[in-house]
């Protein structure tokens, strides 16, 4: 079930065009800029997008010129595991595993998962109590096991919300998802 959900939210997903992206994008951004958590933290892991996500980019940049700290992940293909490293400058970056920017070997600046105030997560379809359904490699499951305390935000188009996803109970929730359309609290 899992796996079908994933592959029709995903072909909807890459069907859209890029001003569309760009566009809900931007209100994604305003309601997470708009949030309590987010003005509070100093320190936030972003998720750098690709392949048609709720586009980080702008967020990211406007966390530089707001003085706060930006975290991004580097994927470990051996171990399917997530190095944490500090941000400073666009121009660290370069394509890497999956081809998804992260940043160079010379550029990493690692930095334990458990100083993030806010974490940024991606996902492929999220539900309303924050369960999600990522790109099935787990990656970010393996994260977030390790830091269960840390603030998480799930990014999504409204189109990637549904009404239940199966989950378990060792999965992690995010507390909020935030779309074009709404800020969703998942928080119990």
């Amino acid at each position: 079930m899992k796996n079908e959900l994933r592959q029709q939210i995903l072909s909807i997903r890459t069907a859209l065009e890029s001003g569309e992206v760009i566009k809900k994008s931007l209100r994604v951004k305003h309601y997470l800029f708009s949030t309590q958590e987010y003005q509070a933290a100093q320190i936030i892991l972003f998720y750098i997008s690709y392949d048609n996500e709720v586009n980080t980019h702008p967020m990211i940049q406007a966390c530089f010129k707001e003085g706060k700290r930006v975290v991004v992940p580097t994927s470990n293909v051996h171990e399917t595991t997530l190095t944490l490293s500090e941000l400073r400058s666009w121009d660290d970056l370069a394509p890497g595993a999956y081809s998804i920017l992260e940043p160079r070997a010379e550029s990493v600046r690692e930095i334990p998962a458990s100083s993030i105030d806010l974490m940024i997560i991606p996902g492929v379809v999220f539900d309303l109590e924050g369960n999600r359904i990522g790109h099935g490699m787990g990656y970010y499951d393996r994260l977030l096991k390790t830091v269960d305390h840390v603030t998480r935000f799930g990014l999504a188009f409204e189109f990637q919300i549904i009404e239940r996803i199966p989950a378990e109970k060792h999965d992690i929730r995010m507390q909020k998802i935030i779309t074009e359309d709404r800020i969703i609290n998942c928080s119990p």
